[in-house]
């Protein structure tokens, strides 16, 4: 009878030292989410392939701005044999000829032709910061649920402890004809099912712990990666606030837009590939030197056949319009999901505050009357369980809430290119 009541005191004691449910200690310690993203920053593959497309790009311009290669000639012109020299001599047909040539592009036509790949180099940087975003924003959603699961995983671990207590007290009480054995068995059916989502937990964490390390392009047997405790940050822009900064800073909308310059310089640029280009040449021909030397100089003149410039300058104008419908159709796509978001985390907010200031108090006090009762032979086992695994599904909702909020934000943080966390 003193062992039931010993046990049954600890049991009180345990479970007021888990209001809480903190966070499972682990000896790596936290790295802060902001040094995860500059590395990613500087070593994810993805980030420096599309570096290395924007620097190539940019040294597009000069190759198609420049004057067409010139070209030089020899020419040696043979009469009565096709042996070399053959009438040099003595026929005045026969010389040895030297010249050169350049082709003349149309005046505007090479600085059209460098502005659009100009405009492409701007495309590509632009696809460099959307994609340093998106890779960004993997980072982070990837940190928050790593955060999530350890903080699951400490409320798992401190309930397996008090499960564990309370299965000592219901054994004891068993033994000595104070309980059922039914009551044992239930409380280990509970403690069964915490240890399968621990295992859950650590298989999700696993799981995180790849993708993260990809991200940051590191080895996947490095130590593992320990985040910091999750923290609710409110939101404190409006909607129209939100919505405003998406036309602005949006990686996606960025692109889109260099994508419309690229096409209204490709679009001027084919109009004036109609006009004609030129080219020259001029070369001087030596015979011997009793007979006169030759001079010619050549100047020609490309017409271009309309026919394939009107194609041209028609299929210009039909990628424009498709440039500019999609930018269109990507801005409603961005508003639209910065509004959904904007809601998502109002709403998660809302709820936080309920967890907090109603469901887990008030169901933490009715679990704690429960193990009184039970404690003082007033209730049985099956009432505790009950009040604990809600109690439990009560924490484990919650920091749940409070991890879709943050992943929330962080993507809200992408789509406007603001500060929100």
């Amino acid at each position: 009878m003193l062992m039931v009541r010993f046990l049954t005191a600890m049991l009180i004691i345990v479970a007021a030292s888990t209001g809480a449910f903190g966070q499972e200690a682990s000896s790596n310690a936290p790295t802060p989410l902001s040094e995860l993203l500059t590395e990613a920053s500087q070593n994810n593959s993805q980030i420096t392939a599309a570096d290395y497309a924007w620097q190539a790009a940019k040294q597009v311009p000069r190759q198609v701005s420049t004057l067409p290669d010139p070209t030089f000639t020899y020419q040696q012109f043979s009469v009565g044999s096709p042996r070399p020299f053959a009438g040099y001599t003595n026929n005045n047909f026969a010389y040895i000829g030297i010249g050169a040539s350049q082709e003349l592009p149309y005046p505007g036509k090479l600085r059209l032709r460098g502005e659009v790949a100009k405009r492409q180099a701007d495309v590509m940087d632009m696809q460099l910061g959307a994609t340093t975003a998106s890779v960004a924003d993997a980072v982070k959603v990837d940190y928050i649920h790593l955060a999530y699961l350890q903080e699951a995983l400490g409320i798992l671990r401190e309930n397996e402890r008090v499960l564990d207590q309370l299965i000592k007290d219901a054994t004891a009480r068993y033994q000595v004809g104070q309980g059922l054995q039914a009551d044992v068995l239930q409380a280990q059916v509970e403690r069964t099912k915490i240890l399968r989502e621990i295992t859950s937990n650590n298989e999700q964490r696993g799981d995180t712990e790849a993708d993260l390390k990809a991200l940051l392009h590191r080895d996947q047997n490095s130590p593992d990666i320990v985040a910091e405790a999750l923290k609710e940050n409110s939101l404190q822009r409006s909607s129209d606030d939100l919505l405003g900064l998406v036309k602005e800073s949006n990686p996606q909308i960025q692109v889109d837009a260099s994508s419309v310059n690229q096409a209204n310089a490709a679009l001027a640029s084919a109009k004036r590939e109609g006009k004609p280009d030129f080219g020259l040449a001029y070369m001087w021909q030596q015979n011997d030197r009793k007979y006169p030397d030759y001079y010619m100089f050549t100047f020609n003149i490309r017409l271009p056949r309309r026919a394939r410039t009107h194609a041209e300058v028609a299929e210009a104008a039909e990628k424009l319009a498709q440039s500019q419908e999609t930018l269109d159709a990507h801005l409603q796509q961005q508003l639209a999901q910065v509004k959904r978001g904007y809601v998502t985390v109002r709403n998660d907010e809302e709820l936080l505050k309920e967890y907090r200031e109603g469901l887990i108090p008030q169901s933490d006090a009715a679990y704690r009357s429960t193990l009184n009762a039970y404690a003082s032979n007033r209730d049985v086992l099956t009432h505790v369980l009950l009040y604990f695994v809600n109690v439990l599904n009560m924490k484990l909702d919650e920091a749940q809430v409070l991890a879709d909020h943050e992943t929330t934000l962080a993507h809200l943080e992408t789509l406007t290119g603001a500060t929100l966390r």
